[in-house]
Order: C-alpha cells, then structure tokens, then sequence
C-alpha cells in the first residue's frame, strides 16, 4: 500500500473502503467495526495530514483530499471499490462518485450541502471547539471520563454523548486538537464551493445517511444532498447526531453492508 498514507485492514470478503471525518483517523469507525468485518474485508485510512499519514502540499484543501485519496485507490488497483464515509468522509466518498472511480458508496451525515448563515455557524462552531480543546489537551482524560463534561465537549457530533464510553470521547478529542491540518480545511469547507454533483454513470449505487439530531449539518441539508445526488437513497437516523457510527453503530454497520451488497435499504420521512 501507499506507504505515505496509513493503512489498516481487518476481515475478509468483499474489500470495503473508510474514510473518517475531519480530524479523526481510522479508529472513529472502531464502534461498527466487529459488525462489518464479520462480513467484508475493511480498509480503513488516516487521510494526509491526519493520524499517522503525513500531510501533503494540499491536504488542508478538501480538493487536496480528494486528489490524494482518489490517487491512493488508482495507485493501489482497488477501484472499482465500495466506499463508506462519515461527515467529511461523507462528502469525499460523494466526490469520489462524481469522478466515477468507485462503486457503491455510502456517505453519512456529508458535509458541503450549507447555505447563508450555515457557513459560518460551521466555521465558527468548529473553530472554537478547535481552540477550546488545544487549550485543555493536558486535560481531555479527566473530562472524557464525565458524563457532564462529555455532553459539553461532543455536543456538535452527537446525540447521547454521555452515553459514549470515556476512551472513545478522549481518543477522538485528542486526534482533532492535534490534528496540523483541521484549521486550515475548517475555513477551506466553510468558504469552498458547495459539492458538486451528480455521480457518474459508472457508479453503483449511492446511499446518503443523515442523523435526525444532527447540529452541525441539520438535517434540512439532507435536501440538498438528494438534489446534487438525485438518484441516491435517504437513510434516517431517527435518533442520531453527526456521528451515526456512534450514536447508533448497529444500525449504521448494517446500511453499510447492506448498501454495498444486493439488498435495498431506505428508510424516507
């Protein structure tokens, strides 16, 4: 593999491509991980500038990203391959729709479908988290191991955060403070183009999950997503924030497979 980009499979079967969201790393997925690597052959990333993977020149740039990953899966022979993504692993596994190098694809809660005053709501929100958590980064143990400090901290990205366990809240709080390239590809998502769409001819089929909860992107953006991707699906988290893959990971692993095999799941308002 891409030695410049960190790599981790687990299970057998059909191959299965993750990409975490902004500053998290291969570990965000490990709540559903039991569930699909019982089923399909995971391979999961640190996208450039973050986990162990280095940055590269333009891995503060969401097109930076996506020119890296779709590089990384030509490179490797993987493509066609069926991809998962959670928020901005959502919007770059729609991308990497639109370019056609991919199969099925699933993308939850995908950033880049804001408008007006949720720009800046989106920058402002995650740029002060940012700051906050460098600040107290000596500290993220003690305050992950409270249930009263955990809702405060991971408010944004989901629903119960109170009810994740300590070692996952401190894990991914941790990775997104020391993330190099987060600040940068905060004001870069925010102040960017919207996502392209639709996807290419040559791509199966898409299914779009969006958290009922969610308030870093509230659920009327799921609209807009359906409209730059018309033909993809809509899956409901009823009671899910940002992160399905957390708040609800049963559920989520099982649209994952099932999305990415032959039997249809939707679940529409």
């Amino acid at each position: 593999m891409d030695s410049s980009i960190e790599t981790h499979t687990i299970g057998s079967g059909r191959k299965l491509l993750l990409v975490h969201g902004l500053g998290g790393s291969w570990r965000s997925w490990s709540p559903i991980l039991p569930i699909v690597s019982a089923q399909r052959q995971a391979i999961m990333i640190d996208l450039p500038g973050h986990g162990e993977s280095p940055a590269h020149p333009d891995s503060g740039t969401f097109r930076g990203l996506a020119v890296s990953l779709e590089t990384y899966i030509l490179r490797e022979g993987l493509g066609p391959i069926d991809v998962a993504g959670v928020s901005l692993g959502g919007r770059l596994v729609l991308e990497l729709a639109r370019r056609g190098c991919v199969r099925d694809v699933v993308a939850l809660d995908p950033g880049g479908f804001w408008q007006g005053w949720e720009r800046a709501y989106f920058r402002w929100t995650l740029g002060a988290s940012l700051r906050l958590l460098r600040l107290l980064k000596g500290q993220l143990g003690m305050l992950s191991a409270s249930p009263v400090t955990r809702t405060a901290l991971l408010a944004q990205l989901s629903a119960r955060p109170w009810a994740l366990s300590p070692e996952l809240v401190e894990r991914e709080l941790a990775s997104f403070a020391k993330t190099p390239t987060v600040a940068p590809l905060i004001k870069d998502l925010a102040d960017g183009p919207a996502q392209d769409g639709p996807a290419s001819s040559s791509v199966g089929r898409i299914t779009i999950g969006w958290g009922g909860k969610d308030r870093l992107c509230p659920p009327r953006q799921a609209a807009r997503a359906r409209e730059a991707f018309p033909h993809a699906a809509l899956h409901w988290f009823e009671e899910s924030g940002h992160y399905s893959i957390w708040d609800c990971p049963e559920q989520a692993a099982r649209l994952i497979l099932e999305s990415t095999g032959k039997v249809s799941v939707t679940n529409s308002r």
